[in-house]
């Protein structure tokens, strides 16, 4: 039996920093730090060197720009509490309900945060426009629709839809962390709900809830093609559409330079906070799987099913929407469109080449900042492990704003864009493989540290033997994460794409700026499909479900 998680106790990090030193171990992370940071010095020297001379005091008095600065801030801010809050009720009554489904509903969560942004909007917009499903059965009542899914309401909406259910994952992640046997002795003395929950449950939630709302609040910070689709105008718009506003209406690269400028200082501030507010403490082990209250009655059973029926009727109605939307009278036509089955393919030839690459380059950074930490250097580590969040401080429209301009400045935008997209969206999904993988690798670390020093099992054999086989899990949902979140990126994608390089984002986007609706709708039916049938195969490559998983 183990006792409550107590916080004075040295980790297995800590007592093992006495370990032979082999800077080979260190290698790998130093490598891909060093091209993390030689990527991100490339786009922010671009920007720096070919932005035009403004004084300080024309900034200062540009209050179009603070209003767009103000709205970015406030929008992000309230993104991330209507994320957080309601996901720690998800979570709770996930853990605490096993039903048929609920691997789907799990795998559902983790889609809508890697579901293409504009295909979201599509079913968002099917839903909750003026014309929408609600509007019409409203009408049918007799009620007057007023809500506009444009502007901050739509905004906020569609960062909850997002968002909502990624913190749901990484708090769900927290609770199953805890060990069995620490739910037993509180069950022993008599503890009631709350003090589960304050004296068990907070002190790992809170270790994931600080820094899930950070990212959430930068992800929402740095957010572009939901404020371009829903942002109703110049009173709704952040930096990031300033950003692609001066690029391809004003044809101005000098202000687009200046406004990636601020937004990078901004980006940086917030990952250093996030990095402030980030910890972890000693973990405990377990023999059981699964935890069934004893105290468990009917009104917490209505009350969790009350909360996980709220939250499916804010996933569901916009998904069904895209697949009933999609089957239209234009479906053979528009799936015999080779420029459709083009797009496709580059999407896929994207979204695989850049997980893998994410993936691999995140567990070179987590390996050696797990070495360092091992040997007592945990600044260090911390460093590390900060130059694969640098990148959240160069949203995807600063980094393609910044080699935009530099090709354009030196050699002239590259013929074939695989090289540089398949790259920026690697670098861009290292945050979310990031958050995947950093705690299982780090409960990793306490519980065979011990174990695989007394047999003398480290370097590649360590890898092979131990992390390979025990994080299957978290590595394949990092390398889905990663894959998907590639295949529906349009960021990068919107400066670089052009007639003969396509993605399903970019087809999808010309499709409805040629008010071709119908054909945009099963376009992104098809990438709707795509992407859950990538995301679910590339999960299952761990060999476990998600309920089974310890």
């Amino acid at each position: 039996m183990h006792s409550l998680p107590h916080h004075h106790r040295p980790s297995a990090l800590q007592v093992q920093a006495h370990r032979p030193k082999s800077f080979l171990s260190l290698w790998p992370g130093i490598v891909a730090a060093l091209l993390l940071i030689t990527v991100a010095l490339l786009a922010f020297g671009a920007l720096w060197c070919f932005a035009p001379s403004v004084s300080l005091s024309a900034i200062w008095n540009d209050h179009y720009l603070w209003h767009v600065i103000g709205f970015t801030f406030y929008q992000a801010f309230l993104s991330a509490l209507l994320s957080v809050i309601p996901a720690i009720l998800l979570a709770r009554a996930l853990y605490r309900r096993r039903f048929p489904g609920r691997t789907l509903l799990l795998r559902l969560c983790a889609m809508t945060l890697v579901l293409p942004v504009l295909v979201a909007v599509f079913g968002i917009l099917s839903i909750y426009g003026k014309s929408g499903w609600l509007a019409m059965l409203l009408e049918m009542m007799g009620i007057e629709y007023r809500f506009s899914p444009y502007g901050l309401q739509g905004i906020l909406l569609a960062h909850v839809f997002f968002n909502l259910p990624l913190a749901t994952r990484m708090l769900l992640q927290a609770l199953e962390s805890i060990s069995v046997e620490q739910r037993q002795i509180a069950a022993q003395l008599g503890f009631n709900e709350w003090q589960q929950f304050r004296i068990v449950e907070w002190p790992y939630l809170r270790r994931q809830l600080l820094p899930t709302a950070a990212l959430i609040f930068m992800l929402c910070f740095a957010s572009f093609a939901t404020v371009l689709a829903l942002g109703g105008g110049p009173k709704a718009t952040t930096i990031e559409l300033a950003i692609y506003q001066a690029l391809n209406y004003d044809f101005d690269p000098g202000r687009a330079a200046i406004l990636a400028l601020i937004q990078l200082f901004f980006c940086i501030g917030l990952v250093l906070l996030s990095q402030r507010i980030n910890s972890a403490f000693a973990i405990g082990t377990t023999q059981a799987r699964h935890w069934f209250d004893p105290a468990d009655n009917h009104f917490r059973q209505i009350r969790d099913t009350l909360v996980i029926l709220l939250a499916l009727l804010l996933l569901l109605p916009p998904l069904i929407a895209i697949i009933a939307d999609g089957l239209n009278g234009r479906i053979l036509a528009v799936l015999q469109q080779s420029a459709l089955w083009q797009a496709a393919s580059t999407s896929l030839i994207i979204a695989l080449c850049a997980g893998l690459l994410s993936v691999t380059l995140t567990m070179m950074i987590l390996w050696s900042s797990r070495e360092l930490r091992l040997r007592g250097n945990g600044r260090w580590g911390q460093t590390l492990e900060l130059s694969g969040l640098l990148i959240l401080a160069m949203p995807g429209i600063v980094l393609a704003t910044g080699f935009f301009i530099l090709f354009n400045e030196t050699i002239g935008i590259p013929q074939s864009p695989y090289p540089v997209v398949i790259v920026a969206n690697a670098l861009l999904a290292i945050p979310y493989a990031l958050k995947t993988l950093d705690n299982p690798m780090r409960d990793l670390a306490e519980r065979y540290n011990p174990l695989c020093q007394s047999l003398n099992i480290q370097g590649v054999h360590r890898l092979w033997i131990v992390e390979l086989k025990a994080l299957k899990k978290p590595i394949a949902q990092a390398l889905a994460f990663a894959s998907v979140i590639s295949i529906g990126d349009f960021g990068v994608v919107a400066l670089f794409g052009n007639e003969d390089f396509r993605t399903l984002p970019y087809y999808l986007y010309q499709q409805l700026g040629a008010y071709r609706t119908n054909d945009g709708a099963v376009t992104a039916m098809l990438l709707l499909c795509l992407c859950f049938t990538l995301f679910s195969l590339l999960e299952q490559l761990s060999g476990k479900d998600y309920d089974s998983a310890q």
